[in-house]
C-alpha cells in the first residue's frame, strides 16, 4: 500500500489533469471513456471531416444544432409589468418567448445558479415541432442530405417513410437546449426530464453526451394512471419515464423524507439511550473466506460464521462490540446489528412512483378543474409529482431556483409555491413557454385564452391565492408573484453600412435604442448583458430631476438621461459610499452627452478618481 505521507517519485501528471477537466467542462466530448478529439474541435467552432468512421451517437444535423446552440443571441428580454404580479417585489420569472434563445440569454445572469431543472418536452408524434430552429433543414433538403432521394426526388432508399426524420427532428429540438440547459445547473443540481418510450432511448443517449453518463441516476417509472385503455393495440401504456441526470458528482446522493411507515420498524425495546433502532444484516452479500470466523460471547459460547462469513472483519467487529452497535442476543446464540434511527438522513427513494404518492394525469386534470372550471390544457402533470422532486434534490437547502423551460401549463410554478407554504422554504421559479397558439376549436380558446402563455399566467395567479387561502398563517410570507418578460429584437439598433444612406443613419444613431421602446427595456438588456440576475431590486433616485437606476444596492448604476454631467456622476459616488462597497459598474447613455465629449471625459474622470476603474464605465 502506497504511504501518503511519502514524497512522490514524479511529478503531477499534467496531461492527465488537462484531460479530467476537459471532461468536466466538454462531458459531450467524451466516447467510450476517451475524448473524442473532433468533438472537441466542433464545440470550439472548428469545422471537422468525419469521414473516419468510430462509435458515436449521430444524426443528420446534430453539429449544425450543436454549432447552434454556441452561436449568441441578438435578442434580449422585455419587461411587462401589466402581465406581471407584484413586478417589484416577487423573485419569480415567468419568460414567454423560443426557449432556445432565451436559454441562451440566462447564460450569465443564471450560469451555475439553477439547483434544479425539471422538463416535460413535447413527445415525439411525427408531426412538426413549433420550435423551427434555423439550423432545421426542410423535408426535401433532409431527404436529399440524408440520400433518400435524388437532386430530382427520386428515392434512393427504402427506409420507412418518416423514420428517420421523425427522429432527426425532435433530436435537433432538444439537443441544443440542453447543452445550454447544462451550464445552468449549480455542480450540485441535477434535471429531470419527463418523456415516454418513443423518444427515451435516444433521450437517453443525448443526455449521457451532454451530461456525461457517469453523471446518469436513474430513469424513474412514474405510473401516470390506474384506468386500462382497451384502444391499444399490444399494451395499456401506464407509465412515462422521468430521465434524472447530476450536472457533477457533487450530488452524491439524494433522499426524501421519512414517513411514519418509513419508520415502523423501529423500537427501542431495551431503553438503549440512543434510541430507536432495528436491526441491520450481519452477513456477507458474497462468500468471502477471510471472513469465516468464530465470535465468542462474553459466557465463553461460540457463534459459527453465515455462509458467506461476516459483513466485517474480526477487529470491526470487536470495536461495533465494544460500542454496542452490536449486541448478543439473550441465548447468546446470534449477534444482532444496531441501525439507529437518528442516523437515518431521510430515505433513498425508489426509481419507481405510484399515482398514490405523487399523483396522477386524473388528479393533474382534477387541479386545473379547481381553478378553471374547464380543463385548459392537455396532459398537465400533478403538482404532487413535481413537490416530490424537487424535495428530492433540494433537501433541506432553501431559496433554490428551479427552472423549467417547457412550462405548459406552469405545473412548476404551482407546484413550488405549495411547497413553499407547506415547507416553509422560499424556492424560486423561472418559467419558459413559447406562446404557442391555441387550436381556435378549443374550450380555452373560447373562454378567451390565444396562446399557452395566457393559460400558464393565469394558472399562477388563481393557484398563488388559492395556496394563501389554504395557508393563511403564512400568506404575507409567501412569494406568489411572477416577473414577466418577453422575449424580443434587442433594444439596440443593428449598425447596417449602406453607404447611400449613411447621413441619414449617423443622424438616427445619435439614439441607439430602437424606438417604442422604454428606459426600462434598456435596463434589463444590461443586466442581462452584466449577468445580474433578472429579479434583483431595481431601485431609482434623481438629481436635478434626471433619473438614475440603482441595480441590486449599487451593483450597477445606469442613467439614460438626454443631459448626463458631473452631478449625476457626483451623485453615483455619494450613493456608493452611502452603501459601503467597493465595486460598482456606470453605463451612461452615450447620446446624453449630446455630442461633447469634454463633458463625457469630466464624468469619467470623476468617477475614476472615485475609485472606479475604465472596465467599470461604459457608455451606450
Amino acid at each position: 500500500m502506497m504511504d501518503n505521507n511519502r514524497i512522490p517519485s514524479s511529478s503531477a501528471d499534467l496531461i492527465q489533469d488537462n484531460i479530467k477537466k476537459l471532461k468536466e467542462l466538454f462531458p459531450e466530448i467524451v466516447t467510450e471513456g476517451k475524448v473524442d478529439f473532433d468533438m472537441l474541435k466542433t464545440v470550439l467552432g472548428e469545422e471537422v471531416d468525419d469521414r473516419d468512421e468510430r462509435y458515436s451517437f449521430t444524426w443528420h444535423g446534430k453539429r449544425a444544432s450543436l454549432l447552434g446552440s454556441q452561436q449568441p443571441s441578438n435578442e434580449t428580454l422585455r419587461p411587462d409589468k401589466e402581465a406581471s404580479k407584484n413586478f417589484d417585489t416577487t423573485e419569480n420569472l415567468y419568460i414567454e418567448g423560443d426557449n432556445l434563445e432565451v436559454l441562451k440569454l440566462l447564460q450569465k445572469s443564471y450560469n451555475g445558479k439553477v439547483k434544479m431543472i425539471y422538463i416535460d418536452p413535447p413527445y415525439n408524434t411525427g408531426n412538426d415541432f413549433i420550435y423551427h430552429d434555423d439550423y432545421k433543414e426542410n423535408i426535401q433538403n433532409y431527404l436529399e442530405q440524408t440520400g433518400q432521394v435524388d437532386g430530382e426526388g427520386r428515392k434512393m432508399a427504402t427506409e420507412i417513410e418518416g423514420g428517420g426524420r421523425k427522429h432527426t427532428r425532435w433530436l435537433n429540438m432538444m439537443y441544443p437546449r440542453l447543452r445550454l440547459a447544462r451550464k445552468l445547473l449549480t455542480d450540485g443540481g441535477a434535471v429531470f426530464i419527463s418523456i415516454d418510450e418513443t423518444e427515451v432511448a435516444n433521450l437517453r443517449k443525448i443526455c449521457d453526451e451532454v451530461f456525461g453518463e457517469p453523471n446518469f441516476i436513474t430513469n424513474i417509472i412514474w405510473k401516470h394512471t390506474q384506468q386500462s385503455k382497451n384502444d391499444e393495440p399490444y399494451f395499456s401504456r401506464h407509465h412515462n419515464s422521468i430521465l434524472v441526470y447530476r450536472k457533477s458528482p457533487e450530488l452524491s446522493k439524494i433522499r426524501v423524507s421519512r414517513t411514519e411507515e418509513d419508520n415502523k420498524a423501529y423500537s427501542n425495546p431495551d431503553n438503549d439511550p440512543k434510541g430507536d433502532w432495528r436491526s441491520g444484516d450481519v452477513r456477507s452479500p458474497s462468500l468471502r473466506e477471510t471472513l469465516k470466523f468464530n465470535i465468542r460471547t462474553p459466557n465463553g459460547k461460540l457463534i459459527v460464521p453465515p455462509d458467506n462469513g461476516w459483513r466485517w472483519s474480526k477487529e470491526t467487529i470487536e470495536k461495533k462490540i465494544q460500542t454496542g452497535e452490536i449486541i448478543f442476543s439473550s441465548d447468546e446464540s446470534k449477534i444482532i446489528r444496531k441501525i439507529y434511527l437518528k442516523n437515518q438522513e431521510g430515505r433513498t427513494p425508489e426509481n419507481v412512483l405510484f399515482g398514490d404518492i405523487v399523483g396522477t394525469t386524473r388528479e393533474a386534470n382534477n387541479e386545473l378543474k379547481e381553478l378553471f372550471s374547464k380543463v385548459p390544457f392537455d396532459t398537465p402533470k400533478p403538482t404532487r409529482l413535481i413537490k416530490y422532486l424537487a424535495k428530492m434534490i433540494s433537501g433541506d437547502t432553501d431559496g433554490s431556483i428551479i427552472l423549467d423551460f417547457f412550462s405548459g401549463s406552469a405545473t412548476t410554478a404551482h407546484a413550488l409555491m405549495k411547497l413553499n407554504a407547506e415547507e416553509g422554504v422560499n424556492h424560486k421559479f423561472i418559467m419558459v413557454q413559447l406562446p404557442e397558439e391555441i387550436d381556435k376549436k378549443s374550450e380555452a380558446y373560447k373562454a378567451g385564452y390565444k396562446n399557452i402563455c395566457e393559460i400558464g399566467k393565469e394558472r399562477i395567479r388563481r393557484a398563488g391565492e388559492k395556496v394563501k387561502e389554504e395557508h393563511p398563517e403564512k400568506a404575507d410570507r409567501l412569494d406568489v408573484g411572477f416577473k414577466v418578460l418577453k422575449l424580443d429584437k434587442s433594444n439596440i439598433r443593428e449598425w447596417n453600412v449602406d453607404f447611400e444612406e449613411l447621413e441619414d443613419q449617423i443622424t438616427a444613431f445619435n439614439n441607439m435604442f430602437v424606438s417604442g421602446r422604454n428606459e426600462l427595456d434598456v435596463v434589463y438588456e444590461i443586466m442581462l448583458k452584466y449577468g445580474l440576475e433578472l429579479t434583483y431590486p431595481i431601485n431609482t433616485f434623481q438629481v436635478e430631476e434626471k433619473n438614475i437606476y440603482d441595480i441590486a444596492f449599487g451593483n450597477l448604476f445606469i442613467c439614460l438621461n438626454e443631459n448626463i454631467d458631473t452631478t449625476i456622476a457626483q451623485a453615483i459616488i455619494d450613493k456608493r459610499k452611502n452603501y459601503g462597497i467597493e465595486t460598482s459598474t456606470v453605463v451612461f447613455a452615450d447620446y446624453g452627452f449630446k455630442g461633447n465629449d469634454s463633458e463625457k471625459l469630466n464624468c469619467f474622470k470623476l468617477l475614476q478618481d472615485a475609485g472606479y476603474q475604465d472596465e467599470q464605465l461604459m457608455s451606450i
